[in-house]
């Protein structure tokens, strides 16, 4: 069943950004293709304007000391399974401590010649032709072991932010279990608590809709859209769905 995310908060629609981002880095830079090594440098240019702009590691600090003390509290539950909780609270610990001693993501990447010298042509639509890129094309024309071994060197200046992500978004996932709603006309308005930060829906297979939503941490709205003719428009009919409140 497909699922759709919706972030009610700023610091959350940046950690989704960073996570597909790094989903597509992780695709596009195991292949051997050429072709999908410049799509690799498109998805990491966008992923360290992103780094630059925001102090995610702030952030996920903050985020992994609350889990820390979250998985604290829940290892006094009678019913815990002490051992799957003890690994993941290893985990954050690692993973937070490893952030704290670690710099900005990314800032090691700005010293790195070869990335700076082709960084800004691919902000120019077609400017990665090997006219415009001869030293990308070299780079291209290496070995599949150098150039791994390249791409391995630049990720390991964002992976620890990035698995930090993956992990607290894991652990905010797993924590809302999916209720079956119905939106009459094609709209449904929910109140949330200051804690809820992610929305998700959850639509059947088959379904002729997608939900749209707009509003905050304390309410929101889901509108139904159908697609005619390549054009969206709102859905006036029943539609039953599946949600989870992220907090």
């Amino acid at each position: 069943m497909p699922v759709y995310e919706f972030p009610l908060n700023e610091k959350m629609r940046n950690y989704l950004r960073i996570e597909d981002l790094m989903a597509n880095i992780t695709l596009t830079s195991s292949s051997s293709s050429s072709r999908l090594h410049i799509q690799f440098f498109e998805h990491l240019f966008t992923l360290l304007d992103l780094l630059e702009r925001i102090d995610i590691r702030g952030d996920v600090i903050k985020d992994l000391d609350a889990q820390e003390r979250n998985l604290v509290i829940w290892s006094q539950h009678p019913n815990i399974d002490n051992t799957a909780l003890s690994t993941t609270l290893k985990a954050v610990i690692q993973c937070r401590d490893g952030l704290k001693t670690a710099g900005k993501p990314g800032s090691e990447l700005k010293s790195d010649g070869f990335l700076q010298s082709i960084r800004q042509r691919f902000a120019i639509p077609g400017a990665t032709c090997s006219f415009d890129l001869p030293q990308l094309h070299f780079w291209l024309g290496k070995s599949d072991e150098a150039r791994s071994k390249d791409i391995n060197t630049w990720l390991s200046s964002v992976i620890l932010v990035s698995d930090a992500i993956s992990m607290l978004l894991g652990l905010l996932r797993q924590r809302s279990q999916f209720v079956d709603v119905v939106a009459k006309t094609g709209f449904y308005q929910g109140n949330a608590d200051d804690k809820n930060v992610l929305i998700r829906i959850k639509m059947p297979p088959k379904a002729t809709v997608y939900p749209t939503l707009s509003g905050n941490k304390y309410r929101y709205a889901l509108r139904f859209m159908e697609m005619e003719a390549g054009q969206s428009i709102a859905s006036g009919s029943e539609v039953t769905f599946s949600m989870a409140a992220c907090k």
